[in-house]
C-alpha cells in the first residue's frame, strides 16, 4: 500500500488537557489495530533552543508552541501513501528530541490534540471532528492526578 495515493479518512479528536482524548484515541487504536494510524499534535511541539527553566514556563496550550505546518505536510504525505517520520517530544525535558516515530499510511488516521481545530489547513483535512469534553470537576481531578504521576 505504501507509495500509492490512498482514500485516507482523517478523524480529528480534540479536547482540553486532561479531557480524555488520548485515552479515547488509545482505545480506538487498540480496538482497530493496524487498520488505523495515530498522529498526536503534541509530537509537533517546536524545538526550543533555551534553558530547561525557561522551557518549563512555556505556554504549551498556545498555537505558537506547535509546528503545525509540518504536521499538515506529513498528513498529506500519509494521504499520498507515504510513511512519515513523526517527531518525538520529551515531556520530562519539555523538548523535541532527535528521535522520530515511523507512522505508516492507512485508510483511517486519527489526529489528536488540544488545538487541532484551530489551524484552517489542518481542519480542512479532517473528515470527522470529535471534541472530548468533561466537567470542570473531572478535568481538575484528572489533570492534577496526571501531573503528579508524571513528575
Amino acid at each position: 500500500m505504501e507509495g500509492l495515493a490512498m482514500n485516507t479518512i482523517f478523524i480529528g479528536i480534540a479536547g482540553g488537557t486532561g479531557s480524555g482524548k488520548t485515552t479515547l484515541t488509545e482505545h480506538l487504536k487498540q480496538h482497530f489495530g493496524d487498520d488505523i494510524s495515530v498522529v498526536h499534535h503534541d509530537s509537533y511541539y517546536k524545538y526550543q533552543d533555551r534553558p530547561f527553566e525557561e522551557r518549563c514556563k512555556q505556554n504549551y496550550d498556545h498555537p505558537d508552541a506547535f509546528e503545525t505546518d509540518l504536521m499538515v505536510e506529513q498528513l498529506k504525505d500519509l494521504k499520498a501513501g507515504k510513511a512519515i517520520r513523526c517527531p518525538v517530544c520529551s515531556y520530562a525535558d519539555h523538548q523535541r528530541t532527535n528521535e522520530t516515530e515511523l507512522i505508516r499510511p492507512s485508510k483511517v488516521v486519527i489526529v489528536e490534540g488540544i488545538l487541532i481545530f484551530q489551524n484552517k489547513e489542518l481542519r480542512e483535512l479532517l473528515a470527522v471532528y470529535y471534541e472530548q469534553d468533561v466537567s470542570h470537576e473531572v478535568y481538575d481531578s484528572v489533570d492534577g492526578e496526571r501531573y503528579v504521576k508524571e513528575s
